[in-house]
């Protein structure tokens, strides 16, 4: 195509932001959901024209940027990239709707923020060039750093200082590593760095560099700890972007950029990578058993939800892999819908507390016919999406060494705990006192919002193939990649 849709649909938000800025608060709102939708209609072509059979770059734009250094204004998309674009694109359309009435102060900002944050997201899973890649990166923090501090509850300041500090110490580490590769290399182009052959020791040091700034994004164990607070103290959207797309940026950058540029450090930190992916998911599963404030559960649910995407990437397989990214799009969909569950009755009840809950089913039986699903999706109940995502990473981990695939297992079994447990303290058993005096069932607008998030997980559950057709070709190039490094041969 000579038309450039990939930059279309990455600028299309941000001006979107701008005109927002213009415009009185009821209208921001009505331009909000154009832009978002507008972008969801411009995007459609690279999903609709995509070759699952090709392992090139596809809807590929590249010109000339900085040419003292090399650096090129580069986009595409293949496989890999493509599934992540259309979560970012959906999601951010889902959270224009469901802030609706939930954000009635800044309506203009708030709204321009969220647009700023999806140019964000979508720009760097399009980029196929280390330095726009980082751009995004770094961009994508501004945003987020507004939405829970500006927008968030109780102790937002904290929260969004904390997430800043930690995610901008993996940035100074992920820029020193650029610099690196781009002394090293005279390139900052992903084919190009994928086909340049490091030394053992350059591989080590980069491969420790970008592994820290993206195990703090994913958030991996024992960099997490950002990640329960800035869940809790975010506004319903904050927290749907940053469960959806954010974490997703750490185990995209270990794909686009760990796997194939520095295969023999993979191989060699294999063991430690392995190690605290199975820490993460049994760790996270127990300290969400101990949760009182529903979104603090939600959030540490996503630490062991995550681990299991980083055991399938590091399992090195195509089982492992192919699990890790449709497990990635499961989460963002179930998670960011359990968000927007937890945002729609709060935003009611203004409590947060499992306690204050209880026989919701008899007072809002549509709510949580809905809240059944996600929860059912989240325990990879058969039928739903995860299920088949969380299937592919346990075989995959039994393919590397059946110990981690046990591990996984009771992953699963400890994940079905907690959310049957939320759900019937949520829903079932007697209603608390006061609740019945509240209008609490959901309005039309809300059961639209969440109604295409169950159609993705009812889609994905029982046609996988609608996410894994996207994915063979590229990772079948990946796995190539990073099969047989020669570690001792490699400049040690």
């Amino acid at each position: 195509m000579t038309f450039p849709v990939l930059s279309v649909t990455t600028f299309l938000p941000v001006l979107g932001a701008a005109a927002v800025l213009l415009l009185g608060d009821r209208l921001a709102r009505w331009v909000a959901l154009a832009t978002t939708l507008a972008t969801l209609m411009v995007s459609a072509p690279l999903y609709l024209s995509f070759d699952k059979s090709s392992t090139a770059l596809q809807f590929a734009e590249s010109v000339p940027w900085i040419r003292s250094w090399n650096v090129g204004y580069g986009m595409g998309v293949d496989g890999i990239s493509l599934p992540f674009i259309f979560l970012s694109v959906v999601l951010t359309l889902l959270c224009v709707a469901a802030s609706w009435t939930a954000v009635q102060t800044l309506v203009r900002e708030f709204y321009a923020t969220l647009l700023v944050a999806e140019t964000a997201m979508i720009g760097l899973f399009g980029s196929t060039n280390f330095f726009l890649f980082y751009v995004f990166w770094e961009l994508m923090l501004v945003p987020m750093f507004l939405l829970i501090g500006v927008w968030g509850s109780g102790r937002r300041i904290y929260a969004s200082f904390k997430f800043l500090i930690f995610t901008l110490a993996g940035s100074v580490l992920m820029l020193v590593g650029l610099i690196a590769l781009l002394h090293t290399t005279g390139t900052l182009d992903f084919r190009e760095l994928a086909t340049a052959r490091l030394t053992f020791g350059q591989q080590i040091w980069l491969f420790v560099a970008f592994s820290l700034a993206f195990a703090v994004k994913v958030p991996m164990f024992p960099v997490h700890t950002w990640l329960p607070d800035a869940h809790t103290e975010a506004p319903t959207a904050g927290s749907v972007i940053l469960a959806g797309v954010l974490l997703k940026m750490g185990g995209y950058g270990l794909l686009r950029i760990g796997l194939p540029i520095l295969p023999d450090a993979v191989q060699f930190f294999l063991t430690p990578m392995l190690a605290l992916s199975v820490a993460a998911i049994v760790y996270g599963a127990f300290v969400t058993l101990a949760q009182t404030d529903v979104k603090r559960l939600i959030a540490y649910s996503s630490i062991s939800h995550m681990g299991f995407v980083t055991l399938g990437i590091f399992a090195l397989n195509r089982s492992g892999l192919e699990g890790a990214i449709l497990q990635m799009v499961n989460h963002g969909i179930i998670t960011g819908a359990l968000f927007m569950c937890v945002g729609m009755m709060y935003e009611r009840t203004h409590t947060r507390e499992i306690v204050e809950y209880g026989g919701l089913f008899k007072i809002a039986p549509i709510f949580t016919t809905f809240l059944a699903v996600f929860c059912l999706a989240a325990i990879g109940f058969p039928g739903l999406n995860a299920f088949v995502g969380e299937f592919l990473i346990i075989s995959g981990a039994f393919q590397k060494w059946p110990g981690l695939g046990v591990m996984a297992v009771c992953g699963v079994g400890l994940g079905t705990t907690y959310m049957v447990w939320l759900y019937y303290r949520v829903a079932l058993g007697e209603a608390v006192a006061g609740l019945r005096q509240l209008r609490l069932e959901l309005n039309a607008r809300e059961a639209a919002t969440l109604a295409p998030l169950v159609l993705l997980a009812l889609v994905i559950g029982l046609y996988p193939a609608s996410v894994l057709g996207f994915l063979h070709s590229s990772v079948t190039q990946l796995l190539a990649a990073v099969a047989a490094p020669d570690v001792l041969a490699g400049g040690r």
